[in-house]
């Protein structure tokens, strides 16, 4: 009897295939203009989404240039 192999769903980001392994990040949640209480907090609810936005840029960067390598291997075979 033979086994098959589970179907693994994929999806295309431009010309790449991108694997649910690997999903792309996604940015924090902007909190409201309402959350923020301003009094002057050190640091302030906006300083920690800031700290989360930086996260998510580095964190982008690193999945484009993955997404890249993949993209140039694919190209090659």
């Amino acid at each position: 009897m033979s086994q098959v192999s589970p179907v693994v769903p994929v999806a295309t980001v431009g010309d790449v295939t991108v694997s649910p392994d690997d999903p792309r990040p996604e940015p924090p949640e902007r909190p409201a203009d309402g959350e923020c209480c301003g009094s002057g907090c050190d640091p302030c609810i906006f300083d920690y989404y800031y700290q989360e936005m930086d996260r998510y840029r580095e964190a982008l960067r690193a999945w484009e240039a993955r997404r890249a390598a993949r993209h140039a291997e694919d190209a090659a075979g």
